[in-house]
């Protein structure tokens, strides 16, 4: 038997086959999926992580594939001490669909390290699915970051252009400002008030994405029952999941 630890990307891709469903299949299809989507559960995912470990150079395999479930596979495998802006800016511009630019690119960045560099670059573009993806990493680099390392400063002032501009953004990057928001009140103790005060200004967001409206957190509430658990500023370890 093959271990899976030297597996070459075509073994791991028939690995990835083994485990797909056409109904997991069809229901990441309906939130966006593209149609070439085997439809592995992340839960089957991890049992390949768990033997194959860090692979670097096999996750750049995997994720150059174009098949969304190996590109999150890959994502899972990739050594964060290896990664830089370079790779990071090439995965988020093939990355396709949210989980990938949402999820996947923005976790991996926040475990390199990198999370602020490429959330600040990335929220400048005018590309729907990159400036998400800027959100989402400033959003991973709050939730696993020892405070003392943050610079406060940006960070205030992020909060204070949201509710300027979140009302013009783009239904995913409002999705994702709206997560920034949240992330700042939960997982930054020194950035709950101002978090709190901008989630009220924002309020309830309704978002319409490819026709099909989408359910947001009210950023508020949320908040609030993370400061009623006694959860506040709780870190994660990392940020992939």
């Amino acid at each position: 038997m093959i271990k899976l630890s030297i597996m070459t990307k075509d073994q791991v891709l028939n690995e990835l086959k083994s485990y797909a469903s056409e109904q997991t299949r069809n229901i990441l299809i309906k939130h966006g999926a593209p149609q070439n989507t085997l439809g592995v559960k992340v839960g089957d995912m991890k049992k390949i992580q768990k033997k194959v470990k860090k692979n670097q150079e096999l996750a750049l395999e995997l994720y150059a594939s174009g098949i969304p479930d190996a590109m999150y596979l890959a994502g899972l495998l990739a050594d964060e001490k290896s990664v830089d802006m370079l790779m990071l800016d090439d995965w988020i511009q093939h990355s396709n669909w949210q989980t990938l630019s949402e999820y996947t690119v923005p976790w991996l960045a926040a475990d390199s390290g990198l999370g602020l560099e490429a959330g600040l670059k990335w929220i400048k573009s005018d590309h729907e699915g990159i400036a998400s993806a800027g959100w989402s990493a400033l959003s991973s680099a709050l939730s696993i970051a020892n405070d003392e390392d943050l610079d406060m400063d940006t960070f205030n002032d992020l909060l204070d252009s949201i509710p300027g501009r979140i009302g013009q953004a783009p239904g995913r990057v409002k999705y994702t400002m709206n997560g920034f928001v949240i992330a700042a009140g939960c997982f930054v103790e020194a950035l709950n008030a101002k978090a709190t005060t901008v989630a009220n200004k924002i309020g309830k967001l309704e978002i319409d994405i490819n026709g099909t409206a989408c359910k947001v957190p009210y950023a508020p509430d949320y908040i609030k029952k993370v400061l009623d658990k006694g959860y506040l500023g709780k870190k994660k370890k990392m940020a992939r999941c």
